[in-house]
């Protein structure tokens, strides 16, 4: 009963905080405004009972470090948990929707119908490896993280007699990879909007940048994992195509192949063309936009296949049985609020430009675009995610005026974001791959990705620097 409480609690405060949002984002009611703060601080509430405050402890960290410093700034404390509990409601709305875009990816099995099409492009090593890279960024798109568990049981269906830690490495360094890429540039990664967002850089130019870079680091990838298949001394390609001849002996119809992967292809291009020419024309923050077109998609989307009622079903599990287990990130975004509003009230910002200006003045070829990256990665290893990373980084940023086109900002940020997710042991993406594959974190990350890290963050910094020189 107790359980079931919190649950409902919980539940009850997510939704009320998202529905509100949304409302108070057209029509702004300082009554309802208010009862979204109070939402917030019932999530922060119920999340403590439901996963124990041993589990919460960075979001309670966070939280109450925000509470201090508003106490010792001689801020009004309920003024300060309104405007914290608010500061992140954008990025809150956002994480509620966004795992609805995996109900679409469900309703086919797009993927083992991509592979059966596209298995002439897919006969070597090298092919397969650079096709894994790219897919994962596309699947992210989807799936965010849960990119990586689904692809890695994909190939592993695929390569199943395969095995040994050449083959690991083969498999989990395209997949970490991948996902790590994606954050470069994939909308509906929360910490790339948010950075975009709060940088005020243009959504193209971003967008542009990102692709390149992670284009870049596709084919970088490629080179260290052929160099890495010379030591191993494993032919690859054999092993492939032997398992690739097996998948399509047991493959569906030609023609139904097709249709579902048509479908999948139109469905990247609605859901991505969709924000991306509505950001152009709409006077929405892309914080907002993003998850109100999602919600529009995926109704269009069962509308169209005649699935309404299934629709019904999914969307009332995930209340019921889902809603609540992710609340974690909710309350982490909340906790980063709290905190970054309570620094508005300092001078800590100020503090920060004088830190930059002294690194310079004692090594004036040192610009802050170098280091933003390495404080990305140095708070990853600290356990701290992409997303809160992002959402404290560019907080402090926000409240920074730095003379550099806001897009190198984005670039540098989001490079520190890819690396950190290839390198460090103790966040997500190679906690969860760990899990799948069964090596350590230290080997998924630091030794399989090390020196491509090292390798990557060199050539996108020199581009950056370039282009500080040209623009400046």
């Amino acid at each position: 009963m107790r359980n079931r409480f919190v649950t409902t609690g919980l539940t009850t405060g997510i939704i009320g905080f998202t529905l509100l949002h949304f409302f108070t984002y057209f029509q702004e009611l300082d009554s309802l405004v208010l009862i979204m703060a109070v939402c917030g601080f019932a999530i922060v509430l119920f999340a403590t009972f439901y996963y124990g405050p041993s589990n919460l402890k960075m979001p309670l960290g966070l939280f109450v470090t925000g509470i201090v410093i508003f106490l010792f700034t001689d801020t009004n404390l309920i003024n300060g948990l309104r405007e914290g509990l608010q500061q992140m409601r954008n990025m809150i709305g956002l994480l509620v929707v966004i795992p609805m875009v995996s109900w679409v990816l469900r309703e086919e099995a797009f993927l083992e119908s991509i592979i059966g099409f596209g298995h002439r492009l897919l006969n070597s090593s090298r092919k397969f490896y650079l096709g894994m890279v790219s897919f994962t960024q596309i699947i992210a798109y989807f799936l965010l993280f849960g990119a990586i568990p689904m692809m890695y049981q994909f190939v592993s269906m695929i390569l199943k007699d395969e095995k040994g830690e050449a083959w690991e490495y083969f498999k989990g360094t395209a997949l970490l990879r991948g996902f790590a890429l994606s954050v470069m540039w994939v909308l509906s990664i929360p910490s790339f909007a948010y950075v975009v967002e709060i940088m005020d850089a243009s959504l193209s130019s971003a967008i542009i940048q990102g692709v390149a870079a992670a284009i870049f680091g596709t084919l970088l990838a490629l080179v260290f994992t052929t160099k890495e298949q010379k030591r191993y001394q494993v032919d690859f390609t054999a092993g492939l195509q032997k398992e690739i001849d097996e998948v399509l002996h047991h493959s569906k119809n030609k023609k139904e192949m097709n249709r579902v992967v048509r479908e999948f292809a139109i469905l990247f291009i609605t859901l991505f063309g969709s924000i991306f020419i509505l950001s152009f024309f709409v006077e929405i923050e892309l914080l907002v936009l993003i998850p109100l077109t999602i919600v529009v998609w995926i109704v269009c989307y069962y509308v169209i296949k005649r699935r309404v009622y299934k629709l019904t079903q999914i969307a009332t599990s995930y209340i019921k049985d889902e809603m609540a287990s992710k609340s974690y990130q909710l309350c982490v975004m909340l906790g980063a609020g709290m905190l970054i509003a309570s620094l508005g009230h300092t001078s800590f910002a100020e503090n920060v430009v004088n830190g930059i200006y002294s690194i310079q003045n004692v090594l004036p070829f040192i610009n802050v675009l170098y280091l933003l990256p390495i404080m990305v990665i140095i708070l990853g290893f600290f356990g701290l995610g992409p997303l809160t990373v992002m959402v404290l980084v560019a907080g402090i940023l926000q409240s920074i005026h730095l003379p550099y086109p806001p897009e190198l900002i984005v670039l540098a940020v989001t490079l520190g974001s890819s690396i950190s997710i290839m390198l460090s042991p103790v966040i997500m993406p190679i906690i969860i791959l760990s899990g799948s594959n069964g090596l350590s974190g230290f080997k998924n990350g630091l030794r399989f990705n090390g020196w491509f890290a090292l390798a990557f963050y060199i050539v996108v910094m020199s581009y950056i620097q370039i282009m500080v020189v040209l623009t400046t």
